[in-house]
């Protein structure tokens, strides 16, 4: 039976994939699976995680979308920076939730001469969307310096602030090489 299993999920695994031991805890790397059009494995230390796109895209909905992840990290980190300072203030709060969406916007802040730069249309933006629940509630006050401290977690800031992406393009292990025959 179990023979019969794993020629069945051998179908369905990448097989090429490096054992958890040996997955890298000092990078992440993200590499197709060849499961899908869009299928996506990260990979740090003995995290495994799938990235797909919604089917309505081409995806299977095998796991969260790039942007999904983005909003993991900004909701998890917002969390995070929260207990970090319910704790050293020793504040006695209710588990934190946090909810966020994501979604493009119009920008209606930008100046009609801009929009007359991108022929007339209007530009869109990236906008999250976070909503943050106390279980319990808090005092108006302790809200208020919540939400602040919301703002200061370190993906928020990132996500606000100026990003440098440096990329590369590292030489394969090996040259693959198409031959007719």
């Amino acid at each position: 039976m179990a023979d019969v299993i794993a020629a069945w999920a051998a179908r369905y695994v990448d097989t090429e994939i490096a054992p958890l031991e040996e997955a890298s805890a000092a990078h992440l790397t993200v590499r197709e699976t060849l499961q899908g059009k869009f299928q996506n494995l990260a990979t740090r230390g003995p995290h495994r995680l799938l990235i797909d796109e919604p089917a309505s895209v081409g995806g299977q909905e095998s796991g969260p979308s790039p942007y999904d992840y983005m909003a993991i990290a900004l909701g998890g980190c917002t969390s995070m920076t929260l207990r970090i300072y319910a704790n050293f203030k020793k504040l006695d709060i209710g588990r934190i939730s946090v909810e966020v969406d994501h979604g493009k916007v119009e920008a209606d802040h930008l100046r009609d001469s801009e929009q007359d730069a991108m022929g007339g249309k209007a530009r869109r933006i990236d906008r999250f969307e976070r909503r943050i629940r106390i279980d319990g509630g808090v005092t108006p006050e302790v809200e208020a310096k919540l939400l602040e401290i919301a703002n200061k977690c370190p993906v928020h800031r990132t996500l606000t602030g100026d990003v440098d992406i440096v990329t590369s393009m590292e030489p394969a292990d090996r040259v693959h090489s198409i031959t007719k025959v």
